[in-house]
């Protein structure tokens, strides 16, 4: 009942979490595109920077945006802030459930770092926090002044950090966490300065004070990041499905063209919303990336340990292990191999091969976790 249960709840967090993605990641485009797709005319109202007409289910749309502010409120105002914090919450949890709660099955690689359930927690909520934090420093700094410079800054962090988890986590652990990181930065920028700067606004507006413009420029620019990063935090969230995207010792390589891949699939839709001429160079751009990632995932194998021979001795003397042993030659290492024969797997899953008695009673703990619970 347990296992059940524990099932039960996983699939349920991955359920709200998907449906809670869609509406963040939904409403984020809509708005993107709206906001590159208005156009100014002559006869617009005074501080209205432009306009979109728009046509939906049977009706016509009038879209305008006040570059700073109306010059009076409407009685009701939609805000746009909980498909996004919805997300990141439910997110959150999917990680404590799947990955904190079993930190054995799916994060820590013995191979790789030898972590604690705590320690393997810790790191991961830690990285999540001090990234967004250095981040944030990063907007607020003189590189605010080049949209583009601050986004490759921005990149490159986060291959940095891409690769660091590669050499605490195991493949899987890795890429999740990558992907929360990302996703981390992306709901903060809404709780930390688009909305705060919304609501500044509309407090002085109440008050009968304009708003400086630099509360709706802060707000654009970390939107524009959140757009940026989206499709990338997309594959990282897809990738936990799929070892070929992660069992590799060059994962971390992966991970960058990911987000190489993503961002100029962005840019591409971004620049074609805007009205400019489409750069088609995007879509070469990204083939060759996920060309790279095919390649790379065919390549060689992470490292690892040694067994440990008090245990091997203990279960090799188990009057259960002739059975176990068979079940797993018949059903695992057709996968679980130095030179596996399943198609589409280069290498084993995590580089755990059971071929051998050694191998089996090594990971005794984990073939119990994986396949009988």
């Amino acid at each position: 009942m347990e296992s059940t249960l524990y099932e039960w709840l996983s699939f349920g967090l991955r359920w709200l979490h998907v449906i809670t993605g869609i509406a963040w990641i939904g409403s984020s485009f809509y708005f993107i595109a709206l906001d590159l797709s208005l156009k100014k005319r002559d006869h617009l109202p005074v501080g209205v920077s432009g306009e979109a007409w728009q046509v939906h289910g049977g009706g016509f749309y009038n879209m305008r945006k006040y570059t700073i502010a109306p010059p009076e409120l409407p009685p009701e105002l939609t805000w746009f802030k909980w498909e996004s914090y919805a997300t990141w919450i439910t997110g959150f949890f999917l990680l404590a459930t799947v990955y904190y709660a079993a930190p054995e099955l799916y994060l820590i690689d013995r191979n790789v770092m030898d972590l604690t359930a705590w320690q393997a927690a810790g790191f991961g909520i830690a990285s999540m926090a001090v990234v967004w934090l250095i981040y944030d420093r990063l907007c607020k700094s003189p590189l605010v002044e080049n949209t583009y410079l601050l986004l490759a800054v921005v990149f490159a962090m986060l291959a940095f950090v891409g690769w660091a988890l590669t050499q605490v986590y195991s493949g899987r652990g890795a890429f999740i966490h990558l992907g929360a990181i990302t996703a981390t930065i992306m709901t903060a920028n809404v709780a930390h300065t688009i909305i705060p700067n919304q609501r500044r606004a509309v407090e002085m507006l109440k008050r009968g004070e304009t708003p400086p413009a630099e509360y709706g420029k802060q707000a654009k620019q970390r939107s524009l990041h959140n757009n940026y990063l989206t499709l990338p935090v997309i594959f990282l969230m897809l990738s936990n499905h799929y070892p070929l995207s992660f069992a590799t010792e060059y994962n971390w390589v992966i991970a960058i063209l990911v987000m190489v891949m993503g961002g100029v699939i962005r840019h591409w839709f971004n620049e074609h919303h805007a009205g400019r001429p489409a750069p088609n160079w995007c879509w070469a751009a990204a083939a060759i990336c996920f060309v790279g990632i095919m390649w790379l995932s065919e390549a060689g194998p992470t490292r690892h340990g040694e067994a440990d021979q008090q245990t091997t001795s203990a279960l090799l003397a188990s009057p259960h292990y002739d059975a176990v042993e068979e079940i797993v030659l018949s059903r695992c290492s057709m996968c679980h191999a130095a030179e596996p024969v399943w198609d589409g797997v280069a290498i084993a899953p995590k580089d755990i091969r059971l071929e051998t008695p050694d191998e089996i009673v090594r990971y005794a703990s984990l073939i119990y976790d994986q396949a009988a619970r």
